[in-house]
């Protein structure tokens, strides 16, 4: 099959196009405001010299809220086999060990908070999965000596990737997997763009400084290029189709076509589910305006404490002796004609109506209510009845049951791309395993018959070298039978 024509006019006419419906929709400037409130940054742009600038930020405790209780339990992998098979229950335990390994290589935990942190900021959560082939193996190239095998090196690794720079093919599909291309951009230092474009046989003179139109703040930036990945699936010879992949700047190549063999993008994605479009609303994106009527309302409460809230003083002018009234403390004042005629009283204006501190506590309250966080589930309450209260935290933490459901599809999502990158870039590594019960027994014997093995801890965890490699039914391990299948010592 004819390979398509990747050059850096179709990839940025591509960008360009992305960009628009992005624009189209207001999702940079939607995401811009949603990050300037929940981080505390609300009076952003406003001309109110004369007055002050509270935040009463109540969205922060709210999100916080999301992320905690939908990542309230740890996360686990198991692997089972839908054949239930006994002989692939090693492979299975092997491959969870090999996931958890992942996911503590990479810090998928601490990053997935990130990711539902931006999913409810942002209106989405994203993450790039890529295989880093420099790695020092941790120690596994000396035990694979005994075995006269030489292990893949290599790792997977994570990033996050914000949802204003990953762009889909079809923006009105939320389907990553049937996506027609996808558009991740990045702003790389130039050095590092020509660095990478003279291993790879890019254009590294033709790679110039250019400006970020939708940079987030005002922070100047310099030496830096915009870069953009660009991967598609192309059927193959075989008739299998592969993940294919390039890079481009504005005007040149970085990396050409490259097939990375994967049959399943590497990227994760996590909306605020929005329907006919693949990006999501914020959960906060609604509530911003409650938001700024309790800060503008809180704003003019102050200023009118500052203004009336102590007695003014109002006297007679005509009486003053060509001086003007002075408030400092003992200081003599003098006035023409009798001083014991009224020259000066005590003003207090009324005080501020009580409705506006109310008002104030009834659109927080009803806000947290709406967006599901309550105070019972915020822990604003006195602990008088703690049955009632933890049966109105689990009623009151239902609604975000769907986002939960979410996370666990994307955290599902993550490992198809693991066990997808596995099969490709893994190749023969040291894994240690249980060993089956019939080799436990043939061990057993040959010691019977004087050959002496020491056992650490259990005899049935052996290392032994698997080879990861891609079969019809999905990622399994060919084990290559050694003639000593336990490490004697």
């Amino acid at each position: 099959m004819m390979r398509e024509e990747m050059t850096p006019q179709r990839v940025w006419q591509e960008f360009t196009r992305a960009q628009n419906f992005n624009n189209a929709i207001e999702l940079y400037e939607t995401v811009e405001q949603n990050e300037d409130f929940y981080i505390g940054n609300q009076w952003r742009g406003v001309n109110a010299p004369n007055l002050d600038h509270p935040v009463m930020n109540m969205l922060c405790r709210v999100v916080k809220f999301f992320i905690s209780s939908v990542m309230s339990d740890d996360i686990g992998i198991s692997v089972t086999d839908f054949d239930e098979s006994s002989a692939m229950k090693p492979v299975l335990d092997m491959l969870g060990v090999q996931f958890d390994q992942i996911m503590e290589g990479c810090g998928f935990k601490r990053k997935a908070r990130e990711v539902i942190r931006n999913s409810a900021v942002d209106g989405d959560g994203c993450m790039h999965f890529y295989f880093d082939p420099e790695d020092d193996m941790q120690g596994a190239a000396g035990t694979a000596e005994a075995f006269r095998l030489t292990p893949t090196p290599g790792h997977i690794e994570a990033e996050i990737i914000e949802n204003t720079n990953v762009h889909f093919g079809n923006p009105q599909s939320g389907d990553v997997q049937r996506q027609p291309y996808i558009l991740l951009n990045f702003r790389r230092l130039v050095e590092e763009v020509r660095r990478t474009a003279r291993e790879n046989g890019g254009d590294a003179d033709a790679i110039q400084p250019d400006e970020d139109t939708y940079k987030h703040g005002d922070a100047p930036e310099e030496g830096k290029v915009t870069v953009v990945r660009r991967y598609w699936k192309e059927k193959g010879r075989n008739g299998r189709k592969t993940v294919w992949f390039c890079e481009m700047t504005a005007g040149a190549v970085v990396r050409g076509p490259t097939d990375t063999g994967y049959s399943r993008y590497p990227i994760a994605f996590m909306p605020w589910k929005v329907k006919n479009q693949y990006h999501g609303q914020a959960a906060i994106t609604g509530m911003i305006p409650n938001q700024i009527f309790v800060n503008k309302l809180f704003a003019m409460a102050m200023q009118h404490v500052k203004q009336l809230a102590f007695p003014k003083v109002i006297y007679n002018r005509n009486l003053m002796a060509g001086r003007k009234w002075n408030n400092r403390v003992g200081e003599a004042i003098g006035v023409n004609g009798d001083p014991n005629v009224a020259v000066a009283t005590g003003f207090r204006a009324p005080d501020m109506s009580a409705q506006v501190l109310v008002m104030i506590d009834k659109v927080i309250e009803y806000t947290r209510d709406t967006m599901g966080a309550s105070d019972a589930a915020l822990g604003n309450v006195t602990p008088d009845n703690t049955s009632a209260i933890i049966a109105v935290q689990k009623a009151t933490s239902m609604p975000l049951e769907l986002q939960r459901q979410d996370f666990y599809c994307f955290v599902e999502d993550s490992v198809r791309i693991w066990m997808d990158m596995m099969a490709q870039n893994y190749g023969v590594r040291m894994v240690r395993m249980k060993a089956p019960e019939a080799e436990a027994e043939a061990c057993r014997a040959a010691g019977q018959h004087g050959r002496r093995m020491r056992r650490r801890q259990r005899a049935a965890r052996p290392v032994w070298p698997a080879r990861f490699s891609r079969r019809r039914r999905g990622l399994q391990a060919a084990f290559r039978f050694c003639a000593a299948k336990w490490r004697a010592i």
